[in-house]
């Protein structure tokens, strides 16, 4: 027995688990009998765009409009004369074009020459306001049905006589209101988000150190790269007094806002107890992850290098908080790669550290970096810029000032990497020096 048509399913309903395909309408044939004179009408009277002009595999020529919103597509189509396509030029084409404004479109059209069979009239429409009935013979579809809505209609030709209408109603209007009020409010806060991000990447950049204290035995700089506005890299140099120099670089977890939010956090806590930093670098670290684990979620957490240079007996005293290895490169081109000593910041209350140390001859170089270097992808390889190349560039420009030095290596990491950068690049190189003289500069 055959099933009711009434209870048939769509196929798109049959099948819960099968992949919905797109489904739209690709155009409606106008057939006309120049299509250059036709696309020249619906151009310039009409202010259509162009949607296609192209060659078939046929020869023939496709050519099509749109109107300036939507999607509807018209094929201007020039058939034979001897074709019944022919025969259609200049009838009606049911197609109607819905504006918020049949009267001014009427007027402005109007005096771009436009030939409208009638003026703009309005028309009341009906909505059924009971679940609707199939009509017997000879009644009226509508039935008694009350007004809901109203339009206002129009009908024009083109320049082969090709009949359209032009109407609009006024749910439209009013579903067109809303829509445009929802536009301008998500432009108006996507402009605020945007001035908002401006100011944190400003405010972020002043984060950075804005000048170096100056050292006799040492020349460093250091440069952050964020792959987005704003973002989670740190690194900082801090006057430890006694002619010593904290030099910091962390990386904390997440991206964007929210990490530049815990990398101010990290760098508010690292400079109001840097006073204990010189006599116990411990207490220092044991104090900012307290104060990170209380002012941050569960789960946010931070690795750290943190350096002490003396600059007298130029002895490095580190601590490693789950950072990547820094690389000390020694003037015979060996490496001493400074492991980590502790775990992650911000992730346990109850947490300590061990330090090491290390001491610096003259023609030694010190390397501070986070993955966005070591993690840097090269697709047409499939590889990561990784440490050995990190080691290769250092000692292949080791003559550079720190500063040409981390140009040259952030230009060998774009160079493997050319595409999107997706995590910050931050360096730090320092190298031990025999000058009598302090070297003062100041970073821009």
């Amino acid at each position: 027995m055959a099933s009711s048509p009434s209870k048939a399913r769509p196929a798109s309903l049959s099948a819960p688990n099968q992949k919905r395909l797109y489904l739209g309408v690709q155009s409606v044939n106008v057939y006309v009998r120049d299509q250059d004179r036709s696309l020249q009408f619906y151009l310039d009277q009409l202010g259509f765009r162009l949607a296609f002009d192209a060659k078939l595999q046929s020869g023939d020529r496709w050519v099509a409009v749109s109107p300036p919103d939507g999607t509807a597509i018209l094929a201007l189509i020039a058939p034979k004369a001897d074709s019944p396509e022919h025969k259609l030029i200049g009838r009606a084409t049911h197609v109607s074009f819905v504006t918020e404004d049949v009267t001014a479109t009427f007027l402005e059209w109007s005096r771009r020459g436009v030939r409208f069979s009638s003026t703009p009239r309005l028309k009341r429409l009906k909505y059924e306001t009971k679940p609707p009935v199939m009509p017997s013979a000879g009644q009226s579809i509508l039935g008694e049905q009350n007004p809901i809505w109203g339009g206002v209609f129009a009908r024009f030709r083109d320049i082969d006589g090709n009949s359209f209408s032009l109407v609009s109603f006024d749910e439209f209007t009013h579903h067109l209101e809303s829509q445009r009020r929802a536009e301008a409010e998500r432009q108006e806060h996507e402009r605020r988000a945007a001035q908002e991000l401006e100011i944190a990447k400003r405010v972020q950049a002043r984060l950075f150190p804005q000048t170096q204290p100056p050292l006799r035995t040492l020349d460093y700089a250091g440069v952050c790269i964020q792959a987005r506005q704003v973002g989670g890299d740190y690194y900082d140099f801090l006057n430890l007094g006694q002619e010593r120099l904290g030099l910091v670089l962390g990386d904390v977890s997440g991206k964007g806002i929210a990490a530049a939010l815990l990398m101010a956090n990290l760098q508010a806590n690292l400079r109001s107890q840097v006073g204990i930093a010189v006599d116990q670098p411990e207490r220092l670290l044991r104090s900012v992850n307290q104060l990170f684990c209380d002012n941050t979620d569960d789960g946010a957490f931070a690795s750290l290098f943190f350096a002490e240079y003396d600059d007298r007996a130029t002895r490095l005293r580190y601590v490693n908080c789950g950072h990547l290895c820094a690389l000390l490169l020694r003037g015979d081109k060996s490496v001493d790669r400074l492991e980590a000593t502790s775990t992650l910041l911000g992730l346990f209350k109850d947490w300590d550290c061990s330090v090491g140390e290390r001491q610096l001859f003259s023609g030694d170089m010190l390397a501070l970096y986070t993955d966005g270097i070591t993690e840097s992808f090269n697709q047409a390889d499939d590889e990561q810029f990784g440490e050995q190349r990190l080691i290769d560039a250092l000692l292949r420009h080791r003559n550079e000032c720190p500063q040409g030095l981390l140009d040259a290596i952030v230009g060998e990491v774009r160079g493997f990497s050319p595409g999107e950068q997706h995590d910050d690049i931050t360096l730090i190189v320092a190298k031990c020096t025999t000058k009598e003289e302090p070297n003062l500069f100041t970073l821009h």
